[in-house]
């Protein structure tokens, strides 16, 4: 077990798993530079900066998983798309993890 795992307990990534598997809108929030770098197989990317001016593309999505580098910048997708009426949004976190759970 990680420090952090340690520190603050097992995260429960069964709703992420199962929203991966049913086939979500995969969301990668980085930097065009940072998506060009390598990202998660069928992900789109649509920057932090540009998620409000593109509401229309989350629209009508049975579920969405939004991931960035760290976290920090999908919390943040995830809290401008709940503002603006956007359900079923799910903090995938960082790229590294939604790619291990696509992989599996």
């Amino acid at each position: 077990m990680g420090f952090f795992s340690a520190l603050f307990g097992h995260t429960d990534n069964s709703q992420l798993i199962e929203a991966i598997k049913a086939g979500a809108f995969l969301v990668d929030v980085r930097t065009a530079a940072e998506f060009s770098l390598g990202s998660v197989k069928g992900a789109v990317n649509i920057p932090l900066d540009r998620v409000a001016s593109q509401l229309q593309k989350f629209a009508g999505k049975k579920a969405i998983v939004v991931f960035c580098r760290s976290g920090n910048r999908s919390s943040q997708a995830k809290t401008i798309l709940e503002q603006n009426g956007i359900q079923h949004v799910i903090n995938g976190g960082t790229a590294a993890k939604v790619n291990r759970i696509v992989n599996k």
